[in-house]
């Protein structure tokens, strides 16, 4: 199960940086079936697949946070033997996937009642804080039109225009990404995910950044959604991932470079404010 989870969160199959963060804690269970001699051999795979997990994805301070979070605690109450400490594994297994899971679901809660009825939205990527606060507001009789970028190479936002089609409320309409400064002018405001706010700098799938420049431009507020946990102050360094250019180009590239980056750094003063499960916090 970790060798795979490792391998699904390198590939990107899970889409959201929450699930990804569940996934990847949720893996660590495997452990709790394999036999060890001693609490000090437990402790090191503990540690080691912990590492391993974290390593799949350098750029996800959730995940990085969740799993960190397991292994520390664990650790750090020197268990007295190999049963206490699979034990303790599966409380902070459970105590931290509950955390992430309410996190979000508290952040979507808190979006839905600030999102307009009526209101035009713009939104990049796939989102599933994005997609919860809009069906919470939907299931509250709002109505909303949103526009969906196709957030190229990978198009992850044909996977979000999909599920809103499906959303009783919504009138979705999918968009390339270079057209967002067309639709922006009709729109009341930008929603849209993030994988984690470091140092004043969201981070979030590439395209972030020129959406919300063209949104200041024409004074469209920009509202990010995820849980308080993905807002790292010290600790975490945020390190870029650069995927295969084949996703971009899949004939091979004669005397030019390909670059994919997956994320890139949007500075919090183009937003106009960030909703979490501790509430909502204005620029």
């Amino acid at each position: 199960m970790i060798d795979e989870t490792v391998e699904e969160i390198q590939e990107m199959q899970s889409h959201s940086s929450s699930v990804v963060a569940v996934r990847a804690t949720r893996a660590l269970e495997e452990l709790l079936e394999r036999e060890f001699a001693t609490v000090e051999e437990y402790i090191r795979s503990l540690e080691r697949n912990g590492s391993v997990l974290r390593r799949a994805n350098h750029s996800h301070a959730s995940l990085q946070n969740a799993v960190r979070a397991v292994v520390d605690d664990v650790t750090d109450a020197d268990p007295g033997s190999v049963e206490e400490a699979k034990r303790l594994t599966q409380e902070r297994i459970d105590a931290v996937v509950s955390r992430v899971e309410s996190g979000k679901r508290l952040a979507a809660e808190n979006a839905a009642e600030i999102l307009d009825d009526g209101a035009t939205l713009l939104t990049h990527d796939y989102s599933s804080t994005v997609l919860e606060a809009l069906e919470q507001a939907t299931e509250a009789g709002k109505r909303f039109d949103v526009y969906i970028t196709e957030a190229r190479p990978r198009y992850i936002g044909r996977k979000t225009a999909r599920t809103l089609a499906e959303m009783d409320g919504v009138d979705a309409t999918l968009i390339t990404d270079s057209a967002h400064g067309v639709y922006l002018e009709d729109c009341d405001r930008v929603v849209v995910g993030m994988d984690c706010i470091v140092d004043e700098t969201l981070y979030n799938r590439v395209g972030t950044f020129p959406i919300a420049a063209t949104a200041a431009q024409l004074d469209v507020p920009v509202t990010v959604l995820g849980s308080a946990s993905k807002i790292v102050s010290e600790g975490f360094v945020f390190e870029n991932e650069f995927r295969t250019g084949s996703e971009v180009m899949p004939e091979p590239a004669e005397g030019f470079a390909v670059e994919n980056p997956n994320y890139d750094a949007t500075p919090i003063e183009l937003l106009e404010s960030v909703v979490t499960d501790e509430g909502r916090r204005e620029f």
